[in-house]
């Protein structure tokens, strides 16, 4: 009998301690959600602006540009955004003649390098043909490197 009693209070303490440890593993999953939700609030991506971007899908509203509080005049004149300086002010819109050559061929399309294939060689420019070497090693170096992955 005595057995008997032992045996139902070991139970019955078993499943009080089983009680207990899934409280707190409820609480503990409480907290983690707590602290999650937290986190996620205060640790969001924000822009410039330093406000946090509010609001569900489907705000093709918000996403629409806002307007601009600086004047067309300060839009005119300087490079609005180039300032890379914490101190710093954007910098101003020269005259054309103020920037170097190169500056207006750097937009310049360039030849391909199929394109450079079918001319003559010894017929191109120094550029021209600088550019030839340079991607047909790119592409000789893409096809040894295909081929060696493949065995």
């Amino acid at each position: 009998m005595a057995s008997v009693l032992k045996l139902a209070i070991s139970a019955s303490l078993l499943a009080s301690v089983d009680k207990v440890m899934a409280m707190n593993n409820i609480r503990s999953l409480r907290s983690f959600i707590i602290i999650k939700d937290t986190v996620g609030e205060v640790g969001q991506r924000t822009f410039a602006t330093g406000k946090a971007k509010k609001g569900g899908k489907g705000g093709a509203a918000s996403d629409a540009p806002k307007a601009s509080i600086l004047s067309k005049e300060v839009k005119s004149t300087t490079v609005v955004g180039a300032n890379i300086l914490k101190d710093g002010t954007d910098p101003k819109i020269l005259a054309d003649s103020e920037y170097p050559d190169w500056l207006y061929h750097l937009l310049d399309k360039r030849p391909a390098l199929s394109e450079l294939r079918r001319k003559n060689i010894e017929t191109l420019p120094y550029e021209d043909l600088k550019r030839f070497v340079k991607l047909d090693n790119r592409d000789r170096i893409k096809e040894n490197n295909s081929i060696k992955a493949k065995h």
